[in-house]
C-alpha cells in the first residue's frame, strides 16, 4: 500500500520544489554543465567526497567539491553554514562559480533533508554513491524507512550507482539504478582484502591494487573503496587511483590528531551517531596504549532524541572514561540531554564521578579531559568536528573545537 503523504509535507514540499526550480532557472541550471558525482549516506559522506575530489584532481581531471566542510575547486573555501547541502539559491550560485573556475566534474555531498526538499532539482547525477544508511534524522523523517527512501531519491535520478554491499539497505539502492557496482569487506564486487589498520591510516589489497590512506579507522576502508569504484567507472588507471587516494592527508574535523607536546593522544572527529560510534570506538579501543576517553554530547532543538541512549551505551562499552557535554543544545535543556545519554552509559556499567562525568560547558569538559589524561591515554573529542559555531538557548556562538582543545592542552602543559 502506498504511504500516505503527511498533510504538512503536502503543503511544504511543493514550496521547496518551486523555490529550487526558480533558483535553477535564474542561474541557467549550471549543474548541467558538469559531470556530477553525488555522495549520500549517514556516515562517511564528507571523507568519501574528499577522497573522490582529491583523486580526480590528482589525475588531472579538474574537479569541484561541495561538502559539509568546504567547497571550491583547487583552493577550497570553508563551508560556514550549519548544513551539508546548502539551500538551492546558494547551491546554484556556488555551482556556477565552480563552472567558471573551469571544472569538468563536481563531487556533491547530499543529505536526506536536501533530497526531500528538492534542493538539487536540475542537477543531473552521473554517479550516485551510498556510504551506509543507519539511525539518524528520525526527528525529521519520523521513520527509518522514510529516511532511507529519501536517500534513494539520489539513485533514482542517477545513471550509475556505487553501493556499500555490507550495508543492510544495499538491495533497495540496487533496485533504483539500471547499472551499479557494489563494494565491501564481506560482500560486493569490489572488495578489500588483507586489511592493515594503522594509527596513521589503513592499507589493503583491492584486486591488483594496493590502496593506502593517510586517515585512520576501519571505516576509511569503506570510504576509500567507494572512491576506488568511482575511479574505475571514470576510467582512471590503477596508479591514478592508488596515488589519488593516498594523496589526501586529512579532512578538517575528521580524525584530526592535535599535538601540543602532551604525552597522550588527542583526536577530534565529527562522529555523532550510534553507527559512527560502533565503527570508531572498537578500533580506537584496540589501538589505545592506555585508557580511552570519549567526550561527546547530542544535538537538541527537535533533533532526534532516540539516538542518545544508544550512543551512551556504546561509549560506555568501549571507553574507560566517558565525559558528556553540550553539542548544540539549542532550546532543549542541556542536562536533560546529558541524562538521556548517561542512562545508556550506566547500562554499560559506568558510574557517576568515577568513570562517567557530566559537564555541560564544553570548553570546561575539554579541559577536564585533558587534565585527567595520563601518559599513553587516548582522548576522543566527538561531535563538533569542523563546525565553526555552537548553538545554545540564547543563540549561535562562535566556537571551534580544535581551538578549544589546543587552549586546554596549553593550559595543562603550562604554555602561553
Amino acid at each position: 500500500m502506498k504511504e500516505k503523504i503527511p498533510f504538512y509535507d503536502s503543503l511544504v514540499l511543493p514550496y521547496h520544489w518551486m523555490r529550487s526550480v526558480g533558483a535553477g532557472v535564474r542561474r541557467g541550471f549550471p549543474g548541467r554543465k558538469l559531470r556530477v558525482i553525488g555522495v549520500t549516506g549517514t556516515n562517511g559522506k564528507t571523507t568519501t567526497s574528499f577522497m573522490i575530489w582529491k583523486m580526480l584532481n590528482e589525475s588531472g581531471r579538474k574537479t569541484g567539491l561541495m561538502s559539509t566542510v568546504a567547497w571550491g575547486v583547487e583552493k577550497l573555501q570553508n563551508q560556514v553554514e550549519h548544513m551539508t547541502t546548502v539551500p538551492s539559491s546558494l547551491l546554484n550560485k556556488r555551482i556556477q562559480k565552480i563552472v567558471d573556475m573551469g571544472a569538468e566534474f563536481l563531487v556533491l555531498e547530499m543529505t536526506s533533508h536536501a533530497l526531500t526538499q528538492f534542493r538539487t532539482v536540475g542537477v543531473p547525477i552521473e554517479i550516485a554513491v551510498m556510504t551506509n544508511v543507519t539511525h539518524e534524522h528520525l526527528d525529521y523523517h519520523r521513520t527509518f524507512e522514510r529516511y532511507r527512501d529519501a536517500k534513494r531519491k539520489l539513485f533514482k535520478k542517477a545513471g550509475f550507482g556505487v553501493i556499500n554491499a555490507d550495508d543492510k539497505s544495499a538491495k533497495y539502492f540496487e533496485s533504483d539504478v539500471s547499472e551499479y557496482v557494489s563494494y565491501g569487506i564481506k560482500n560486493g564486487g569490489v572488495r578489500a582484502k588483507k586489511i592493515e589498520l594503522k594509527q596513521d591510516g589503513v592499507k589493503y589489497a583491492c584486486g591488483d591494487m594496493n590502496i593506502e590512506t593517510q586517515i585512520a579507522g576501519k571505516f576509511n576502508v569503506y570510504n576509500s573503496l567507494a572512491a576506488v569504484c568511482v575511479g574505475q567507472k571514470l576510467g582512471l588507471s590503477k596508479a591514478e587511483i592508488e596515488r589519488g587516494i593516498k594523496a589526501l592527508d586529512s579532512v578538517e574535523g575528521r580524525m584530526v590528531k592535535i599535538d601540543e607536546g602532551q604525552n597522550f593522544t588527542a583526536i577530534m572527529d565529527f562522529a555523532h551517531t550510534p553507527d559512527a560510534f560502533e565503527k570508531l570506538l572498537p578500533d580506537m579501543k584496540k589501538a589505545a596504549k592506555g585508557r580511552l576517553f570519549v567526550l561527546f554530547g547530542s544535538a537538541g532543538g527537535r533533533r532526534d532524541p532516540s539516538k542518545r541512549e544508544p550512543m551512551g551505551e556504546i561509549a560506555g562499552k568501549y571507553a574507560d572514561i566517558v565525559i558528556l557535554t553540550e553539542e548544540d543544545d539549542r532550546d532543549t535543556p542541556g542536562m536533560k540531554i546529558l541524562e538521556q545519554i548517561a542512562a545508556g552509559a550506566r547500562k554499560s556499567g559506568k558510574k557517576d564521578d568515577i568513570d562517567l562525568f557530566l559537564e555541560l560547558d564544553r570548553p570546561s569538559a575539554i579541559l577536564m579531559a585533558c587534565q585527567m589524561a595520563r601518559r599513553g591515554d587516548t582522548v576522543l573529542f566527538l561531535g563538533k568536528g569542523n563546525e565553526k559555531s555552537i548553538e545554545r538557548a540564547d543563540g549561535e556562538h562562535e566556537y571551534y573545537e580544535e581551538t578549544e582543545i589546543r587552549k586546554a592542552l596549553k593550559k595543562v602543559l603550562g604554555k602561553k
